[in-house]
């Protein structure tokens, strides 16, 4: 029987990624935050110490890369990095890194591997138009830009960082930049994807409305 993707696409501060692993948990599918994914090579370029122009160690790291989901733990290489990743210093840089058109290919075979076992839930940049463009249910959030900084802010802060909203609106408009402008699957809506704008919703309503979508209660 042929497994179900759902892919849900959409700028950083949306509610994605909180919103795709509630639904997954409610389907009792695999949720797989692709972001996470970039952002784990990302930092293991740093810890390494790699620069952004030698492809030969990016490619030979991103191969080797063992990349676990274990609900809201992420591990690499049998480590949880489950905070580390989400450092601003990680933050900072994963949008660059993310262009890497041979990185890219490689963690888009990682992910669509997992789709060959495992009904999926997946958050990124371009789930619904390169990594699973004949995904049965797409989704695109959209949000205000003070209302993403803002629920970064509390992100961080979550993860014990206090970082000035000012100073995350302004990372959050570079990194739209690069994403939507960049060369190698960049930002965008599917065609047939629903467009969701999550400024005024809650989670819960976030969840309610795609999991009635995906049970055909809309």
């Amino acid at each position: 029987m042929e497994k179900v993707v759902i892919a849900i696409d959409g700028p950083s501060g949306t509610g994605k990624s909180t919103t795709a692993r509630m639904l997954a948990e409610k389907l009792d599918y695999l949720y797989i935050d692709s972001g996470a994914m970039y952002r784990a090579i990302t930092l293991e370029l740093l810890s390494k110490k790699v620069p952004p122009n030698d492809l030969k160690r990016i490619v030979e790291l991103a191969t080797n890369a063992k990349i676990e989901f274990e609900g809201e733990e992420f591990l690499l290489n049998g480590k949880n990095v489950t905070k580390e990743i989400r450092s601003l210093d990680v933050t900072n840089k994963v949008s660059s890194v993310s262009a890497v058109k041979e990185l890219r290919k490689i963690l888009v075979d990682k992910q669509r591997e997992y789709a060959k076992q495992h009904n999926v839930v997946m958050d990124g940049r371009d789930i619904g138009t390169v990594v699973f463009p004949d995904a049965k249910f797409k989704f695109f959030f959209v949000c205000d830009l003070n209302t993403r900084a803002a629920r970064r802010r509390q992100d961080f802060i979550d993860h014990g960082m206090k970082i000035p909203v000012e100073k995350i609106m302004l990372e959050l408009k570079k990194r739209d930049e690069i994403d939507t402008k960049r060369k190698e699957s960049p930002l965008r809506k599917a065609k047939d994807a629903i467009e969701v704008n999550t400024t005024n919703m809650i989670i819960e309503e976030q969840v309610n409305l795609l999991l009635r979508r995906v049970q055909g209660l809309d």
